[in-house]
């Protein structure tokens, strides 16, 4: 993508704290038209700038209480997109990752009790092929979750 300039930043820092604000809200707030903000934002989503948009939807009212990350460890680490593939198909995972130090990989699930989790963890994670070894850390409370800043110049 091109160059983001200052009215993308603005835009984009709008956007950022209420998605769901009307675009005619967002021009009056830049000084710009609604067309303006709608042409800019339809031009950061090309752009890969923003990548999604959507509802978050609470885990816990659905019943998943425990918000677990697991490091896992492979046998080697050119596995790996073999074993995304294989975690594509457990709905609890909802993120992983490709990481460095003591984990090859680093996923973050939800599960209803520490019942599902065993099932989940000796049922299916540690079943996947090339997975040496995993570790559990479980989340006791979410204190911080944002989008990282856009700071916007002027």
């Amino acid at each position: 993508m091109d160059k983001i300039d200052n009215l993308d930043k603005k835009i984009l820092s709008i956007l950022s704290k209420n998605a769901r604000i009307a675009f005619k809200d967002v021009a009056a707030e830049c000084n710009v038209s609604r067309a303006a903000v709608h042409q800019r934002v339809q031009h950061l989503i090309e752009g890969d700038v923003i990548i999604g948009s959507g509802f978050d939807v609470n885990p816990k009212s659905l019943g998943y209480s425990t918000c677990t990350y697991v490091g896992i460890t492979l046998e080697r680490g050119s596995m790996y997109k073999n074993v995304v593939e294989r975690l594509q198909h457990i709905p609890e995972v909802v993120e992983c990752h490709f990481t460095t130090g003591p984990y090859t990989m680093l996923v973050k699930l939800y599960a209803r009790d520490n019942e599902q989790l065993m099932e989940l963890l000796n049922g299916k994670l540690q079943d996947i092929p090339g997975v040496v070894a995993t570790e559990t850390l479980i989340s006791l409370e979410q204190s911080i979750r944002r989008e990282i800043p856009v700071n916007v110049e002027g």
